[in-house]
């Protein structure tokens, strides 16, 4: 039933139009329950007992309960059903059970998986009531014990994830990065190790995640040993920034593996070693080297780059000459992948809400509190990863294709053209 509104056109559960939308779903799911119902008994209308009775008649409402949905929280009264027949196999009565609404059921499935991404995208646990009446016109939301049985949940999803079989997905490109995320009760941030790739139908996907220590070659070694333990190929190109700890690692799992250095790690850190006054020009002739048209003009620039800057700062352009082969290795690949294989940004741009998570709460709990959180954070963003530019070109890397100044010109033996 409706509420009296108020004199400024508002009802005590919020604005006249929420009550109206509440009202509209708390009849239409008891519609739809009693149509189910009636569907159900008019299906096993003809069995009957040894007295022509009916076995499957209605038997009045359950309880009324408490339900919120999208449209907001309302109290609903299911029918309920008398069931005598007997099951032969286990000897106990048959139970009819609502598809629409089990018995369980307190909140709609949307309603169930909003809740825990609004903690994970950063809405404190404790802000839960007071936004959530809003919204729903009821105190639904997540207790601190809620919020502490979702964090073991998802630390078992983690696990599960990490302990899967990869011999059947091939990753082609891979990039590999680290987040430091603060713990209340530790000094030291805890090292988050992701690894994440192309597949051959050119979508990214996230391979694995572990904590690791300062991003040292022992931890990333760890993950990619465990990969390839777990049947992963080696990758045709890897991308990361400069830390050694992952380079040494790759080279020793997966030495077939092409090395690429990230363009966004490397302009910081020539930008970093040069005075203000001289980073705007020298970030604009660091871009020309990676935008260039091609390999042979990404040369070009890196001579250009070496000439204007070598007599007054010889250790930046040390940076640039020393890894050249490392950072130009993605000019040999499909032009349309350039821009997807220069930079780690694929994975950057996906710690971001955990870094927003972490400020919020002032830190994680505990490592293993801020690993789940991290791994439910990239789970949740991964349906929202597009592949990359031209992915049925990503097939012929794997076998082989050669590319020059960003074009197919040879395809693998075998291959349809």
């Amino acid at each position: 039933m409706l509420s009296v509104v108020n004199a400024d056109g508002s009802t005590p559960n919020g604005s006249l139009i929420d009550e109206i939308v509440r009202e509209g779903a708390r009849r239409m799911l008891a519609a739809a329950l009693e149509a189910e119902v009636n569907s159900y008994i008019a299906e096993l209308a003809d069995e009957r007992d040894e007295a022509g009775r009916r076995m499957v008649v209605r038997n009045g409402f359950h309880q009324p309960r408490k339900v919120t949905t999208a449209a907001g929280s309302g109290e609903v009264k299911a029918p309920r059903v008398n069931d005598k027949r007997v099951d032969e196999g286990t000897g106990e009565r048959r139970r009819f059970s609502s598809a629409i609404l089990p018995p369980w059921c307190r909140k709609s499935p949307k309603i169930a998986e909003v809740l825990p991404l609004l903690y994970l995208h950063g809405l404190s646990s404790g802000d839960f009531v007071p936004a959530l009446e809003q919204f729903l016109g009821s105190a639904a939301g997540l207790s601190p014990a809620t919020v502490t049985r979702l964090t073991a949940q998802w630390q078992a999803e983690h696990t599960a994830f990490q302990d899967r079989d990869l011999s059947s997905t091939d990753y082609v490109y891979v990039w590999a990065d680290g987040v430091h995320l603060r713990i209340r009760l530790e000094e030291a941030k805890a090292a988050v190790l992701v690894l994440m790739g192309v597949r051959a139908a050119g979508t990214k996907e996230l391979i694995a995640m572990i904590d690791g220590y300062r991003e040292s070659s022992e931890a990333w070694a760890g993950l990619l040993r465990d990969c390839a333990r777990r049947g992963m190929r080696a990758p045709v190109l890897a991308v990361g920034d400069g830390a050694l700890g992952f380079w040494n690692a790759l080279s020793e799992v997966f030495p077939t593996a092409r090395h690429q250095r990230c363009w966004v790690h490397k302009t910081a850190d020539c930008l970093d070693a040069l005075p203000k006054s001289a980073q705007p020009a020298a970030k604009r002739a660091i871009q020309d080297i990676y935008n260039a048209e091609d390999k042979e003009h990404a040369v070009k620039a890196v001579i250009a780059f070496a000439k204007q800057y070598g007599a007054k700062y010889p250790k930046v352009v040390k940076r640039i000459t020393d890894d050249e082969d490392e950072l130009l290795a993605f000019f040999d690949y499909p032009a349309e992948h350039w821009i997807h294989l220069r930079t780690t940004n694929p994975i950057e741009s996906t710690f971001a809400p955990v870094r927003l998570r972490t400020k919020v709460t002032k830190g994680a709990g505990s490592r293993a509190a801020a690993l789940a959180m991290v791994f439910k954070l990239i789970e949740s963003a991964q349906a929202r990863w597009r592949a990359v530019n031209a992915p049925h070109l990503v097939a012929l890397v794997r076998a082989g294709a050669r590319f020059e100044r960003g074009h197919l010109v040879e395809r693998p033996e075998g291959m349809a053209a």
